[in-house]
């Protein structure tokens, strides 16, 4: 194999589209979807068309579209299916937004209420979303609280947490977990591991050979090197940002720090000096014989200072 891994990261965001949002890996598709929704028989994914993806002007220089690849099945069932390698902030409520925009997209073919299909989101993270969260996969939809009957079905979300995923190769039990460590793993995988992780899978092993440098025309090749060159762009920046705020976070810190010592330490020279200012005038009053109680009372030295005075 010598130095070159012979597969790539399926997590860019050119090689997870041309994975699941092309017409000719459409079985990739359909097999992902059903093994990680646990869909079979009558209820399992059968066809999927491919539907245009939602533009979005804020993170278009990033990416193409938030949505990696969206599609519907023979029933109209709706898929968002998203790849996000690094933290971005509110992307749960992006996720909603999103959805919500692929529900009432149907709308406009004259549909009615009642003919409205669900939107299925499914999302794979390479970051840990929800820290309280043991399992790398959590589905969310809406449940009546009390009974925990799902009544309302327009939406659900799945989310799944790559970094929380930490079974080997030998370990894996079903065809969902070789998709999870498909992604997280599959641009380490040796040809030995491949063979072994493989089996018989006929689909497993065309989604790891579309993951190859061979697999590729040269334009797709190109294409897929500028879209590495971006990603290592977008994490500079982002790591830029975070350095300059962490500097920033520093000086501020600094200065307060420098702000607050200097404003101890004038505190306590003003205070030393006012102690000492005390301290001259009470020996002053000592010389002249005043009572204690006087002292005291003029320079609010303690009884114990002025004694301290009268044997120096």
């Amino acid at each position: 194999m010598g130095m070159i891994a012979k597969f790539l990261d399926p997590k860019n965001d050119f090689l997870f589209k041309r994975l699941f949002g092309t017409e000719k890996n459409k079985d990739i598709l359909i097999y992902f979807i059903n093994n990680i929704l646990h869909l079979e028989g009558r209820s399992a994914v059968q066809d999927v068309t491919y539907l245009k993806t939602i533009q979005d002007k804020e993170v278009a220089y990033k990416k193409q579209s938030i949505v990696d690849v969206l599609c519907k099945d023979q029933d109209g069932v709706q898929f968002v299916i998203e790849m996000q390698v690094s933290k971005t902030p509110g992307f749960e409520e992006r996720a909603q937004y999103y959805a919500a925009k692929a529900y009432t997209s149907q709308m406009y073919v004259g549909g009615k209420y009642k003919d409205l299909k669900e939107v299925i989101f499914i999302a794979i993270s390479n970051y840990i979303m929800f820290p309280k969260k043991e399992d790398w996969k959590s589905s969310h939809v809406t449940l009546d609280i009390k009974t925990q009957e799902q009544d309302l079905k327009a939406f659900s979300f799945t989310f799944i947490e790559l970094p929380k995923f930490d079974k080997t190769i030998d370990a894996l039990e079903t065809v969902e977990e070789k998709w999870i460590y498909f992604f997280k793993n599959a641009h380490e995988t040796t040809e030995e591991d491949f063979n072994k992780f493989i089996g018989t899978d006929s689909l497993l092993k065309k989604a790891f050979d579309e993951t190859t440098r061979f697999s590729m025309t040269e334009e797709e090749w190109n294409t897929y090197e500028e879209s590495l060159r971006i990603e290592m762009d977008n994490k500079a920046v982002e790591e830029q940002k975070l350095m300059d705020a962490e500097e920033k976070g520093m000086e501020k810190g600094m200065e307060k720090g420098m702000e607050k010592g200097m404003e101890k330490g004038l505190k306590k020279g003003k205070a030393e000096g006012e102690n000492r200012k005390s301290r001259e005038f009470a020996l002053k009053m000592l010389k002249r014989n005043r009572p204690v109680e006087e002292i005291i009372e003029d320079t609010g030295l303690s009884e114990q200072e002025i004694t301290a005075l009268k044997g120096e």
